[in-house]
């Protein structure tokens, strides 16, 4: 997770800028910041007379720029120079993060994340690979992608391997990794540089690691999914319910789409590295081909919300999975370009997502009482992502207006900025204490790479292997070709020329026909196609209401009866009970086992996000026999759920490495099967005492049970952290410790 710097560099000296006067007089499509002057319509790319023309010529480059854009849109040609000047800045000899080194500069001839974050960062770095960096500069992507491994500095924590190295999760919500598990997004970027024999077998042996440590750590079996916080929305009150601001057990046991799709990604990429290596004896691809698989169906069949036609942004906790109102750009994007969600989910899931007037919510509904950060905001790289999925489904009016929604960002700001307010795409919107967003940047790698990949790929149909398919929306036509009958993009040692047919009929897509290669210079041939008409919802900035307080059952004979407000739907176990229309009590049957109710309030048919959960039921007991063992004798036949009560004072609830991850053993001496049993329990940062993450067991009637815990493995283990010096665990060594109190065990219907 970022913070905010303590100290700004100056801004380089051929940084583009935009004078304050400048950017509030600015009109650009409609979108008016203020000011006197005055937009051409909402919709095209019509040159704003004066403005652009009076700013964008002062771009400072060192010398020509590499790629060329020639179409009839001055604004079009002038910001793909913009994103490329931008992204020379973004190359850097060193990098500096107040968390590392003690704010020393670190050598490293990398990519910078930012014009106010020096460092980098796993997750912004591979999502701007994969866009774009891969292709455009690969030595440099390595050079970067390969500062994010590290090898295990701890002793016995990863055996014979101990050389090998992983990918690190950066610093973020209760201690980092098993709580963040989205750094398998690096394979994402990767899988473009395997050209490169070296780099290829370090990526092999980091996949095969990394992999083998998230499903010890992070998946769950019985679920079929990996565990972990929402991909880049990693502040948790912005999308997670308000009370995981000071309690982050229910997010590192809980299922996010976008997380699981990149370890869906990261198999299918061991599954074709093993197929390219011939290893036929193992079967190696054929063992990650069905977890890959059984990730896909799992991923299908949790996540989507047949009701909205959309995929869920995340689900509850495997012993209470209750679906969430909240849905995510990324995601969706990403469970669609993966080619996980079946075809019709896909055009279904896009087109059912909302927009607001200027742009694509990262996140939709938005959340009440939340400042302007990704709640009420669009990102580019995001945007460009729900393009590259337009691009998959074939959806004309989203393309458009993802194109549109990236021109129409940068030029009013002036440069690509890391995110906007998403009624206005203001870099800043007033409103008291939710102002936002509260953190941006300019020239944000992943803004500066989504810029760069919607010219290439979203508009000339460049591809990552050189085919150019290209996908144009007949709408845009007027605004890029103008009176011409060509437009041309400079690759340098390429040169790609689409020619727009003579009529285009009533199609909504131009695609490629016939296409020659003469020289450097490809000629394609766009042909009209007819595409689905998948109109755009418009609701993208509604709110959901706010979350109602926990359930508080109330025990009645042999009944729970729990008093609900009008307006608020009840769940046990992470299933709809009821709905209630009116304030009254509900009653729920007591099983005699654990039951675990939570509430959401329903407004213009949107739910809030959960309340926190409440268990009533039996609760038991293990006896300590000393630090890390207990002892217990099953009353009944059953399954179980086990839990810790704690306290990780070991660093912040918002940041740190150091998670407390441990692995739980249990054997019985009445036993269900041959093999003990075992449970991975994560105690993430919390200066209060509080619950762990949970495990499952199964023990027959009178059966003595011994359960011990032992040290797992956390991020501070990996040597990439020994120049950390914002908190434990980094530079003054490894550290997963946690203050352990009563082991609960519940039994479960």
């Amino acid at each position: 997770m970022r913070h905010l710097p303590r100290r700004r560099r100056g801004r380089a000296l051929n940084t583009f800028s935009i004078a304050p006067s400048m950017r509030r007089s600015l009109d650009y499509h409609g979108a008016s910041t203020g000011g006197r002057m005055k937009g051409r319509g909402p919709r095209g790319f019509k040159q704003v007379a004066g403005c652009l023309m009076a700013l964008l010529p002062a771009l400072a480059m060192a010398g020509e720029p590499a790629m060329k854009t020639r179409t009839a849109s001055a604004e079009f040609d002038r910001l793909f120079v913009l994103a490329q000047t931008e992204l020379e800045q973004d190359k850097v000899d060193a990098i500096t993060d107040w968390s590392f080194n003690d704010q020393k500069p670190f050598p490293c001839v990398c990519f910078e994340t930012g014009e106010k974050w020096h460092y980098v960062w796993t997750r912004d770095l591979s999502y701007a690979a994969d866009l774009a960096l891969a292709k455009l500069d690969p030595e440099r992507t390595k050079t970067s992608l390969r500062f994010k491994l590290g090898a295990v500095r701890t002793p016995g924590v990863q055996g014979d391997q101990s050389k090998w190295k992983l990918v690190a999760q950066d610093t973020g919500s209760g201690g980092s990794w098993p709580v963040s598990t989205d750094r398998v997004v690096w394979f994402l970027a990767a899988r473009h540089l395997l050209g490169d024999p070296v780099f290829r077998k370090e990526v092999e042996q980091a996949l095969f690691m990394t992999l083998s440590q998230d499903d010890t750590f992070a998946f769950d079996p019985e679920v079929g999914l990996y565990r972990g916080e929402t991909s880049f929305l990693d502040w948790r009150e912005q999308n997670y319910p308000a009370w995981t601001a000071k309690d982050t057990t229910f997010i590192a046991e809980s299922f996010a789409l976008s997380t699981n799709v990149l370890h869906y990604e990261a198999l299918r990429l061991a599954e074709r590295l093993n197929r390219e290596n011939g290893d036929t004896d193992k079967d190696n691809a054929g063992f990650y081909a069905a977890k890959a698989d059984a990730l896909r169906d799992a991923i299908n069949r949790r996540f989507w919300n047949e009701s909205r036609g959309m995929y869920m942004s995340y689900i509850g906790p495997a012993w209470a999975p209750v679906p969430v109102e909240s849905y995510d750009l990324l995601g969706t994007s990403l469970v669609i370009t993966s080619g996980v969600a079946p075809a019709d989910r896909a055009q279904r899931a896009l087109a059912n997502y909302p927009v607001a007037e200027y742009g694509s919510p990262v996140i939709w509904p938005q959340q009440p009482a939340t400042p302007i950060y990704h709640n009420r905001a669009m990102w580019p790289f995001v945007s460009e992502y729900a393009l590259r999925a337009a691009r998959a489904t074939k959806n004309a009016e989203r393309i458009a207006f993802e194109i549109r929604s990236l021109m129409r960002g940068t030029a009013k700001a002036g440069s690509n900025m890391e995110n906007y307010e998403l009624t206005t795409q203001a870099v800043h919107f007033e409103d008291g204490k939710l102002s936002g967003p509260v953190v941006n940047s300019p020239r944000q790698l992943w803004s500066v790479a989504g810029y760069l990949d919607m010219v290439m790929r979203g508009v000339f149909g460049v591809e990552d292997d050189g085919a150019v398919t290209p996908m144009l929306p007949t709408q845009l036509v007027p605004e890029l070709f103008g009176d011409g009958d060509t437009i041309a993009l400079d690759l340098g040692e390429r040169r790609v020329v689409l020619r727009k047919p003579k009529s285009l009929g009533s199609a909504g897509l131009l695609v490629a026909g016939t296409q020659r290669t003469e020289g450097r210079e490809t000629i394609v041939d766009l042909v009209p196609q007819d595409a689905s008409v998948q109109g755009l919802r418009r609701n993208g900035a509604q709110f959901a209401p706010p979350q109602p307080e926990p359930p508080k059952p109330v025990r009645d004979g042999e009944a729970w009866r729990i008093a609900m407000a009008a307006g608020t739907i009840l769940y046990s176990e992470g299933k709809r009970i009821e709905r209630v229309d009116a304030d009254r009590e509900v009653e729920v049957r007591m099983t005699g086992t654990s039951q675990c109710f939570s509430a959401t309030n329903v407004a213009d048919e949107i739910e809030s996000l959960p309340s926190r959960t409440t268990c009533v039921g039996p609760e038991l007991h293990a006896e300590r026999a000393s630090p890390r063992v207990w002892h217990w004798m099953a009353p009944n036949d059953g399954r179980y759920r086990v839990s810790f009560r704690y306290r990780n004072a070991n660093g912040p609830i918002n940041t740190g490495i150091t998670a407390g991850v441990m692995r739980l053993g249990l054997m019985c001496d009445k036993k269900l099967g041959p093999w003990p049993q075992f449970a991975t329990i994560v105690m993430p940062h919390n200066e209060a005492e509080t619950d762990s993450t949970s495990g499952t067991f199964e023990a027959k009637a009178g059966a003595n049970c011994t359960f011990a815990l032992n040290r797992g493995t956390n991020m501070s283990d990996l040597d990439h952290f020994a120049h950390y010096t914002g908190g434990k665990g980094g530079a003054s060594g490894p550290l997963n410790e946690a203050d352990i109190g009563t082991l609960t065990i519940v039994p479960l219907p």
